[in-house]
């Protein structure tokens, strides 16, 4: 819970939906390709779809397991179907990632105006009930809308931001870590270090 300027900047050329950072999406499609399809299909019925670099991820068998395989803490991917935002008329949150406890949710988060961006909470949207009898007590709605907190900007920084955040810790964090770090974590690390200092 870091206030978005205090991150270390990112290379917005090399956030171009594609993730060749990851090795790219190129090559067969993922189990998550059915999900994706009515995911779609709930999205354009309300006049919204998925941002491209989201569907990308998700779509492919490459890279769609990155955040379960390098997360630290157990988290795992979790697809919903669109969800109604307690914050906005109109705007729909997809979750995509939960950690072991349900501690933070993530979700992407959809609006109206065609903007999409992230956002996480402790509260699991889905199973909240707070839209499950009719139009919830405005105190519940506010308090639901409360808990969402904007985490990134597009989809691809939040992914960056994840595996690159969890690939340190295990370096950091590993038996005989010793040898220099790969460039991109060197350049994320150097930011806390030059803060510090």
């Amino acid at each position: 819970m870091y206030p978005l300027d205090s991150l270390p900047p990112l290379d917005a050329g090399q956030l171009d939906g594609g993730f060749g950072w990851l090795g790219g999406v190129d090559g067969p499609g993922s189990e998550h390709g059915e999900h994706l399809a009515a995911v779609e299909r709930d999205l354009a019925s309300v006049g919204l779809a998925l941002p491209g670099d989201f569907a990308a991820f998700y779509g492919s068998e490459r890279v769609c397991r990155s955040f379960d395989e390098v997360s630290v803490t157990g988290c795992w991917s979790h697809l919903s179907r669109p969800l109604r935002s307690p914050a906005e008329e109109g705007a729909r949150l997809v979750r995509f990632l939960r950690d072991q406890q349900d501690c933070v949710i993530w979700y992407l988060y959809l609006r109206p105006s065609g903007e999409a961006f992230v956002v996480c909470s402790p509260v699991e949207l889905e199973s909240a009930g707070w839209r499950s009898d009719g139009e919830p007590a405005e105190e519940v709605r506010g308090a639901v809308a409360s808990s969402l907190m904007r985490c990134a900007g597009s989809f691809e920084e939040f992914a960056y931001r994840f595996v690159v955040e969890n690939e340190l810790w295990i370096q950091v964090n590993s038996t005989g870590a010793d040898g220099p770090l790969a460039p991109r974590l060197q350049s994320y690390a150097d930011h806390y270090g030059a803060a510090a200092s």
